[in-house]
């Protein structure tokens, strides 16, 4: 089975399988004060071969950070249907939107890791960046706002 994609976004969701997003298709998060609170939403696409419909398969999305340590990792499951009509042997597809709230401790590279049914299928690879009003919150300046 194939992740096809993962799309980092500030909102997202599926609905009558279509995706809906919000402020989608970024890389990179700007934050003026660490720990920075974090919400956002990751939009990943599984392709399901004709030979896996009608099963049950379970996926993990993953936030983990530059060395590796898993930060956030929200779980699912899904069965897929063939769908009246559907021609003999065409994949289907199983899209969600996964929203999750996390703490920024620290500017980096970081990576989402979508796996289904135990395999790693997809990374994208994300950063955080400081910005400029990060170090006047610890020199006693005013905080800028994120």
């Amino acid at each position: 089975m194939d992740v096809e994609w993962l799309i980092l976004a500030d909102a997202a969701q599926v609905t009558g399988g279509k995706l809906y997003l919000i402020g989608g298709g970024w890389d990179k998060v700007t934050a003026n004060k660490f720990p920075h609170p974090q919400s956002m939403s990751i939009a990943v696409s599984f392709r399901v071969p004709w030979t896996e419909t009608n099963e049950r398969h379970s996926f993990e999305v993953e936030i983990a950070g530059a060395d590796g340590e898993a930060i956030a990792k929200v779980p699912g499951q899904f069965e897929v249907g063939r769908p009246p009509g559907t021609p003999p042997g065409q994949d289907q597809r199983a899209q969600f939107a996964v929203n999750v709230n996390w703490s920024i401790n620290k500017p980096g590279g970081y990576v989402v890791v979508a796996r289904v049914d135990g395999q790693e299928g997809r990374r994208f690879p994300f950063n955080v960046v400081a910005g400029p009003m990060a170090g006047q919150a610890a020199s006693g300046g005013q905080e800028g706002k994120e």
